[in-house]
Formats: structure tokens, sequence, C-alpha cells
């Protein structure tokens, strides 16, 4: 991993011109150092990130705008435009889009990790269950979900 350099990612731009599409989402990697990875991203209404554990990574998010529906920790949580959401490692939480708006953030993760290569095997691909077979061997643990209350 190279070292960061000074200066400014401009707006709609990444590194070295990347762009992911995980899941329907779209990320675009900030910065990336061993210690912190950064990524914008773009939550069309109706996408989500199913309940998931990082064994070993603190995770944050800055709403830009939007609404996030969560799952913290077993607890139900909302987020909006200027919030800023805090996910410690090995706490579980889940990322869901319920509204008829976009979501745009700001998320990071310290420290890195395998996350970054995890998002650049998973880009384009379109079954859930590879996705999460692939998380689990870059230290991201999906949960099943939950039972059906009936």
């Amino acid at each position: 991993m190279k070292p960061m350099k000074a200066g400014v990612t401009k707006a709609g731009k990444g590194i070295d011109t990347l762009s992911w599409n995980i899941l329907g989402q779209t990320y675009v990697p900030k910065a990336l150092t061993e210690s912190a990875f950064s990524w914008h991203a773009l939550l069309p209404p109706g996408t989500f990130v199913p309940p998931h554990i990082h064994t070993n990574q603190d995770e944050f998010i800055y709403v830009l705008e939007g609404r996030f529906d969560l799952i913290l920790d077993g607890k139900e949580a909302t987020a909006t435009a200027g919030d800023f959401i805090r996910l410690p490692m090995k706490i579980m939480h889940g990322l869901f889009n319920k509204s008829d708006q976009p979501i745009k953030c700001l998320f990071w993760v310290s420290p890195t990790g395998k996350l970054f290569d995890l998002f650049r095997q998973i880009h384009n691909v379109p079954d859930p269950a590879e996705v999460t077979r692939l998380a689990a061997l870059h230290d991201v643990n999906f949960l099943p979900p939950p039972a059906e209350k009936g």
C-alpha cells in the first residue's frame, strides 16, 4: 500500500478513477492508507447492506443526503443529513434505504484491513450469496436473516 499523498480528491472522482457497483450501490474510494480507508457511497431507494460484523475495523458514516434506517447492535435507529454514525468493530449493524430518495454519504473504516480488496472483488457481482462468501474471506461476516415472526 502506498503512503498517502497530500492533495484534494475532487467531487465525483476517486482513487485511480475507481467506482464500484456493489449490489446496486455506487462506492467511490476517496483515500486509502494502511490505517484508514474512505469512500463516497450512493445508496438508491430500496437498497441496503444486510446486518454484518466487521471483526477488526471500526466503521464510520457521515450522512450527506437522505435517511438511513439502521440496525445497531440489535436496536433500530435512524440517521439523516448531518448525522454521524459510529459502528464499533465486532458490533452488528445493518444499513437500509427505505425512503424514496437516494442516500449520499461518506464511509470510512480504521484500520483498512481487507475491505478495499473485498470491494474490488465484489464489484459487479450480482449474487448476494457470492458477495457473502467473499466478504467472509475479508473479515466481514454477514448474519443470517432474522426469523419470520408468525
